[in-house]
C-alpha cells in the first residue's frame, strides 16, 4: 500500500532542500557578490581588485592593483572593508587582538537572522566552529589539541615516510606516456600523508582528494548558484563520510589524531561531536589543498625559470629556501580577513569597531618595503621566509612545517627523477579565487 508522508513532513522536506539553500547562497554569496561587482563598476579600487580576483587565475595578473593600493596608503578604506596589501600592516592587523574571525553583521540584523535561519549542521570550513572562524578562547581549546603532531620535531620524523610516499608515487609513473601532474602527483603525495596522521583508509584517499577540491569554492565570495550547489553537494558527502569513520573509530581506535581526539572527547576534556568533526575535517582538507597548490606552483616556476631549476639539482641544499620563494610568488591562499573588536589603529589609521579589515597576503608578499624586485622570481633571496603565506599570528597555519617539508621532498624527488620533465598545452589554473593553484598540470617525463 502506498503511503504518503504528512504534509508537515513534506514542507520540512522543501524547506530544508530548497528554501534554506537559497537563503544561504543569498545572504553568503548573492549579496555579496552583487555589491562587489557594482563596488568595481564604479571604480571602488577594493571592488575592483575582488572581481580581477574572481576572473585571473594568476597572481600576476593582479599585481598592479596590489601597487595601486599601496600607492594609497598602507591601509585603504574601500567600499566593502579596508584592505591592505602592506607587509607591515597585514602583520599588525594579523597579530593584534584587537581583530577576529568572522562576519560584519550586527548579530540582530534581518541579514543575520536569515543566515542563523538557514545555517546547515554540515561541516563548512568557515562556519563555525571551524579553526579558521573561531577566537579565544574555543580556537585556543582546538589548536592545543592538534598543536603537537604538527610541531617542527614531529614532521622531521614524517620526513622518511614523505619520501616513501613519493618515490611510490613516481615509481607508478610511467615515463613514456603524458600525465596530469596535478591528479597522479602533487594531490595524491599530501592527501595521503595527511590521511595517515588522520587514520583515513587508504581506498578513501582519491575520493577525499576529489571531494577537497570540489569543496575548494566554500571560501570565495561571491559564488554562482550552481557552484554553491556543487560546494553543499560535495560537503554533505564528506560530512556523511567524516561521521561514519568518527564512529568506525570509536569502535576501532587506531595510533593517530583522530583516535586521539576522540579519545580525549570522550574523557569530558576535548571537543563535543560538531567540534569534533570541524577540527578533524579542517586538518584534513588544510592538510592538502594548499600542499597541492604549492606541487603544482612550484612545478610550473621551476620549469619556467630552468636555469634556477638546474641550479637546484646541482645543489640540493638550495631547495628549502626555493620552497619559501615559490610560497611567496605564488602564494597557496590569496587574501584573509578580521573584524575590529573595539575601536582600534592599524598603520596610524582609526578602524572603528566591527568593520573588516581584507588582508592580501599575495600582495604583502610583493610588498617593496620588504622585497628586493618583488616581481622576479628568485630562488636565492635571502629574505623569502618573511612571506606571510601562512597568515600570522594565532590563526597562522598549523600546517605550515608539513606544507613546507612536503614542498621540498615533493619537487626535489620529482624533478631529481624526471629532471628534464616538459610540461605540455593543456595547464589550467583552479577555478577558485582564494586558494591558488593548478587543476591540470600536462607533462611530458622525458
Amino acid at each position: 500500500m502506498l503511503r504518503v508522508a504528512p504534509a508537515a513532513s513534506l514542507k520540512e522536506r522543501v524547506v530544508e532542500r530548497t528554501a534554506k539553500p537559497a537563503v544561504r547562497w543569498g545572504v553568503s554569496h548573492g549579496l555579496p557578490r552583487l555589491v562587489i561587482n557594482r563596488a568595481a563598476r564604479q571604480g571602488d579600487l577594493q571592488g575592483r581588485m575582488i572581481a580581477t580576483a574572481m576572473s585571473e587565475p594568476y597572481v600576476d595578473q593582479l599585481q598592479p592593483l596590489f601597487d595601486e593600493l599601496r600607492e594609497h596608503g598602507p591601509l585603504v578604506r574601500g567600499r566593502l572593508s579596508f584592505v591592505t596589501a602592506s607587509h607591515a600592516a597585514v602583520k599588525e592587523v594579523l597579530g593584534s587582538n584587537d581583530f577576529g574571525t568572522g562576519l560584519p553583521l550586527p548579530a540582530d540584523g534581518p541579514v543575520a537572522r536569515l543566515g542563523r535561519w538557514s545555517a546547515s549542521d554540515v561541516f563548512n570550513p568557515v562556519s563555525p566552529p571551524s579553526l579558521l572562524v573561531t577566537d579565544p578562547p574555543d580556537h585556543t581549546r582546538y589548536r592545543k589539541l592538534v598543536t603537537r603532531v604538527f610541531s617542527v620535531r614531529a614532521v622531521e620524523r614524517m620526513r622518511e615516510r614523505t619520501q616513501q610516499v613519493a618515490d611510490e608515487l613516481l615509481d607508478a609513473l610511467d615515463p613514456d606516456r603524458p600525465v596530469d601532474l596535478v591528479t597522479a602527483y602533487c594531490g595524491l603525495l599530501p592527501v595521503t600523508v595527511i590521511s595517515e596522521i588522520l587514520g583515513v583508509p587508504t581506498g578513501m584517499r582519491q575520493r577525499i582528494l576529489e571531494l577537497g577540491a570540489a569543496a575548494g569554492a566554500s571560501l570565495d565570495l561571491g559564488v554562482s548558484w550552481r557552484q554553491f550547489r556543487a560546494v553543499e553537494a560535495a560537503l554533505r558527502e564528506f560530512d556523511d563520510w567524516l561521521t561514519g569513520h568518527i564512529e568506525m573509530l570509536r569502535r576501532h581506535p587506531g595510533d593517530n589524531l583522530l583516535s586521539h581526539l576522540i579519545e580525549a572527547q570522550e574523557d569530558g576534556v576535548g571537543l563535543t561531536e560538531r567540534e569534533l568533526k570541524a577540527t578533524a575535517g579542517l586538518v584534513l582538507a588544510a592538510g592538502f589543498e594548499t600542499t597541492v597548490n604549492l606541487l603544482g606552483n612550484g612545478i610550473a616556476l621551476l620549469r619556467r625559470h630552468p636555469d634556477q631549476l638546474a641550479a637546484l639539482l646541482g645543489d640540493p641544499s638550495g631547495w628549502p629556501n626555493a620552497v619559501e620563494e615559490i610560497l611567496r610568488f605564488d602564494p597557496p591562499v590569496l587574501l584573509t580577513g578580521r573584524i575590529a573588536l573595539r575601536d582600534t589603529e592599524v598603520a596610524g589609521t582609526r578602524v572603528p569597531a566591527g568593520i573588516p579589515v581584507t588582508t592580501v597576503l599575495a600582495g604583502a608578499n610583493r610588498d617593496r618595503d620588504v622585497f628586493a624586485d618583488p616581481d622576479i622570481f628568485d630562488i636565492t633571496r635571502p629574505n623569502a621566509r618573511d612571506h606571510i603565506s601562512f597568515s600570522s599570528g594565532r590563526h597562522h597555519c598549523l600546517g605550515a612545517q608539513l606544507a613546507r617539508m612536503e614542498g621540498e621532498v615533493g619537487l626535489r624527488s620529482l624533478f631529481e627523477r624526471f629532471p628534464d620533465l616538459r610540461l605540455e598545452d593543456g595547464a589550467a589554473r583552479r577555478q577558485t579565487r582564494i586558494l591558488r593553484g593548478y587543476e591540470h598540470l600536462p607533462a611530458s617525463l622525458r
